[in-house]
């Protein structure tokens, strides 16, 4: 792939740096991980570097300052290593490569740093991501310190680099919303064959029965099989009550017909995420109470969808949605309306939060829970509501804007408690999808997959 887009993300630092009066900003990627003696986790780079570089080995530094100068530091060829772990870049072939103006072996770093932060305005680097960098970075600023009576001169300041780098990463390029479109389809495929394979198993059952890592290996095998390389986050295939447990994991429990399954799975391809929730009739039929409660949800998703566009705000999609849901729990029972009254009183209350106690959405992109304020920069502060029906002071939140993608997941937990009709009981749903906002409105790149409830009883029955 070309390095142009990496070149031009450098140079947007460099530019920023230099308004910002000058200085040099440090970047690492992740380290390696040990997952168990002398086996380590499966190795993924640090998001913000591999936003400005392209580059995946471990092991690198990136350094840029504001004149638009970019130095890299990667492990050196090591024929013996690369035996074992694979082939190396190295420093020599590193510049051509990535576009980098030059490279050195990370045995250097120690020795090469002072001199790159010399003379400099001040540093940037990424604040509480990376355990122990700040006491680094002050080691090599102590060098410098040391080079005063020399001439030498040390930043006089400390800047948190993700500030820059966030506004950046908000807003997709073309490129970015090229790959995020591609795993939301796998993803979307991975969740149709789920589906199909939960009502083939149970039309004909197996010894043991359906499990849950029944289906989450049916959307690991078409993640990878589509050149995705990893799943974005441990995949969430909940069957029955399992699905009022918000951030469960597939387990082991059991696939039954007459209960639901709620999946919660994404693949992440070339460094980007993708994020889908269904959740379907375990054997293809809904029953009665579960279509209920599905088409409210159904139903609060489409009214977020239609406030994610240009103008509005990050809170708009979640207030369409919870205005829905709570009517909703209203009309089936599930708040009676004698104690919580009207829409708008369950909405002031807060009562609703007990089916529904998350937000609706958040920022998807390299990370599944991508970075960037969630509040408007320059506002100020409101009073507003807190999730705890709280008065807070908060500045409004973030004006959407093309190029920005969001997920939109509203849902329903009913777990059994007095006064809670009891057809509903264990009963959890959740419809999401991912959506880039566009000049008119909004792209759902995940409905690959059906959300109508007809759509998924005629998926699952073919």
């Amino acid at each position: 792939m070309s390095t142009t887009v990496y070149q031009k993300r450098r140079a947007a630092i460099a530019r920023a740096l230099k308004a910002a009066g000058g200085g040099v900003a440090l970047l690492p990627t992740a380290p390696e991980a040990v997952r168990n003696r002398d086996s380590d986790f499966p190795y993924r780079h640090d998001s913000y570097f591999y936003y400005l570089t392209g580059f995946t080995e471990p092991d690198s530094w990136l350094v840029i300052d504001a004149s638009g100068k970019s130095t890299l530091f990667c492990r050196p060829k090591d024929l013996e290593r690369e035996i074992w772990d694979g082939i190396r870049l190295g420093p020599k072939a590193a510049p051509a490569s990535l576009a980098v103006d030059e490279a050195f072996s990370i045995e250097t770093l120690n020795d090469k740093m002072p001199a790159l932060l010399a003379n400099q305005k001040a540093v940037w680097f990424p604040f509480a991501t990376h355990k122990g960098l700040e006491t680094q970075v002050d080691g090599w600023l102590n060098k410098v310190r040391a080079l005063v009576r020399l001439g030498a001169e040390c930043p006089q300041s400390q800047h948190d680099l993700c500030r820059l780098l966030d506004e950046m990463r908000l807003t997709k390029d073309a490129h970015e919303i090229a790959i995020l479109r591609r795993a939301g389809k796998i993803s979307a495929g991975a969740h149709v064959r789920a589906m199909q394979t939960s009502a083939a198993m149970l039309r004909s059952p197996v010894k043991g029965g359906l499990r849950e890592y029944h289906l989450e290996a049916e959307l690991l095998h078409e993640f990878r099989r589509h050149g995705s390389q990893y799943p974005a986050y441990t995949s969430i295939v909940a069957a029955g009550a399992n699905a009022c447990i918000l951030h469960y994991r597939a387990d082991t429990a059991e696939l039954k017909a007459g209960e639901l399954c709620l999946i919660d799975a994404g693949c992440e391809l070339d460094g980007y995420a993708s994020d889908i929730t269904r959740t379907f009739p375990a054997d293809g039929k809904f029953t009665p109470a579960q279509r209920t409660l599905y088409d409210i949800v159904a139903a609060a998703q489409e009214a977020a969808i239609k406030v994610t566009k240009p103008g509005k705000r990050f809170n708009d999609p979640h207030d369409a949605a919870t205005r829905v849901l709570a009517q909703g729990m209203l009309d089936t029972g599930l708040l009676d309306k004698a104690k919580h009254g009207k829409v708008d009183d369950v909405l002031a209350s807060g009562a609703y939060r007990q089916f529904y106690m998350h937000r609706t959405g958040h920022w998807m992109g390299m990370d599944v829970h991508d970075c960037g304020d969630y509040t408007e920069p320059g506002s100020k502060p409101r009073a507003e509501k807190d999730m705890q029906g709280n008065t807070v002071m908060r500045k409004p939140s973030r004006i959407l804007r093309p190029g920005m993608v969001v997920t939109i997941e509203p849902g329903i937990y009913v777990r059994p408690a007095k006064g809670v009709p009891r057809e509903f009981w264990n009963i959890g749903i959740r419809i999401e999808d991912d959506a880039l906002v566009t000049a008119k409105g909004c792209e759902l790149m995940t409905r690959g997959v059906p959300v109508n409830a007809d759509e998924i009883e005629a998926l699952m029955r073919g």
